[in-house]
């Protein structure tokens, strides 16, 4: 790919930073946090072919410099989550006036975030890979204490099987582009940042693109919960593997504009279509004394009592952006693509029976569970460990009690809910005993 042009533009305080488009389709702008330079990228003399030469090959690809990095104006001491965002700002300005996929890769992740949230109106489609990067506070120890032995190991990471010559091109490149300093001072401030805080402000189409295991995978999809209708799809590492994936999220036909690097990987057998996967919290609801209450009623008044929580349960899940994913009669089943928005719904759920139990002659009390994850969607439906294991717990739940396993109360860290421990239990299916926390929702 012959080498494109780079140009210059300014932030709001004056900082010039240097950014490169090439390419033609659909608009792509790219925060990648090239340590090597941008044109490490699309350089001819760099040994590497990655996923954002693929991406350049398919869209109208931008990515640019970070401040103090490459070809951007290197004399700056601001590294903030705030000045990287003037960098997003100012080469956005410089696009055509159209909605763009804003790609974070790794710890740039939480600055295209940040201005996502902030200019929801200039995105089409945010795509954040490896958005939690668990490793950036130990990469910055390791960087201020030898950094020529961090940039060996880091080009030991790009080309893990050699050869020599590459590897030895890739910390040169660094060397050459950048500092300990400022690397170090980058992550730094993405180690520091409030992610769930950013995130939960996210409004966009969104895509996280997550390690296959691992604290880091853990740590995204956390983050993914607090993102309305997030998908998320696995990748093996910070780039590879993301293309097929952030293709078909922007309506790509991929076989259309498959690259000659993609088409080899076809015939050596190899699939470039990742498995895709939502995140999502699940809630399981159910009338605590279902049988007795339809015995000593009968089916007609039953039927009745039925229809008045049916009612309340759907108004409910509406007004919270829950989808019913079915109903058992007694019960109810559902899912969000926030797990605030699911716990906020459970408490309203317990307050709007309590409201009636007091009004009316027949009482209704209903217990609920909830859990998060990643289940299996097939014809409306919801399959899958995530789903089975809500169930289990709402099973456990009392009348007027919502309860949830610990992850969940995690997710839910800093928000204005109390809970109470209610000890570890063990759950039919699943070896390992879930340590259950009821929800306290009566003021």
């Amino acid at each position: 790919m012959p080498e494109p042009q780079i140009q210059y533009t300014r932030t709001s305080d004056g900082v010039t930073i240097a950014y490169i488009t090439t390419g033609d389709g659909p608009p792509v702008l790219s925060c990648a946090f090239d340590t090597a330079g941008m044109q490490s990228t699309f350089s001819d003399t760099a040994p590497l072919g990655n996923s954002k030469r693929e991406l350049a090959a398919s869209t109208r690809y931008t990515c640019f410099d970070h401040a103090g990095i490459g070809a951007s104006q290197r004399d700056v001491n601001d590294f903030s989550l705030e000045a990287q965002v003037r960098a997003i700002e100012a080469v956005a300005a410089c696009l055509a006036d159209q909605r763009l996929t804003l790609i974070g890769w790794g710890t740039s992740s939480a600055s295209a975030a940040l201005y996502a949230a902030r200019h929801a109106g200039r995105i089409g489609e945010l795509v954040c890979v490896d958005p939690a990067f668990s490793h950036a506070g130990r990469f910055a120890a390791e960087i201020r204490d030898n950094w020529s032995l961090a940039r060996r190991r880091w080009a030991g990471v790009m080309f893990p099987e050699g050869p020599v010559s590459s590897q030895r091109w890739w910390s040169n490149a660094i060397r050459d582009a950048t500092t300990a300093d400022v690397v170090a001072a980058y992550y730094d401030e993405f180690a520091g940042a409030d992610l769930k805080e950013i995130y939960r402000r996210i409004s966009v189409p969104t895509l996280f693109g997550v390690p296959p295991a691992g604290p880091g995978r853990e740590a995204a999809l956390a983050l993914a919960s607090l993102v309305p209708g997030c998908r998320v799809t696995d990748v093996s590492d910070a780039d590879d593997g993301a293309v097929a994936a952030i293709l078909e999220f922007m309506g790509v036909d991929a076989a259309q504009s498959r690259t000659p690097s993609a088409a080899s990987g076809e015939a050596r057998g190899e699939s470039r279509t990742p498995h895709e996967t939502v995140f999502r919290t699940v809630l399981f609801s159910d009338i605590v004394g279902h049988t007795e209450m339809m015995q000593r009623l009968g089916d007609a008044k039953g039927r009745d009592v039925l229809r008045e929580h049916e009612r309340i349960t759907r108004e409910t899940l509406k007004a919270h952006g829950g989808t019913e994913v079915k109903t058992m009669g007694d019960g109810f089943m559902a899912s969000f693509g926030s797990v605030t928005s699911a716990m906020d719904c459970a408490i309203a759920l317990q307050r709007a029976f309590a409201a009636h139990t007091e009004s009316t002659p027949e009482p209704l009390h209903v217990r609920v569970g909830l859990n998060a994850g990643e289940p299996i969607e097939e014809d409306g439906d919801l399959f899958g460990a995530a789903v089975i294991l809500a169930s289990r717990i709402a099973a456990k739940a009392g009348a007027g009690e919502i309860l949830i396993p610990e992850p969940v109360r995690h997710l839910l860290s800093g928000k204005a809910f109390t809970f109470s421990d209610r000890g570890e239990h063990e759950m039919k299916g699943f070896d390992d005993a879930v340590r259950l926390y009821e929800v306290r929702w009566r003021e």
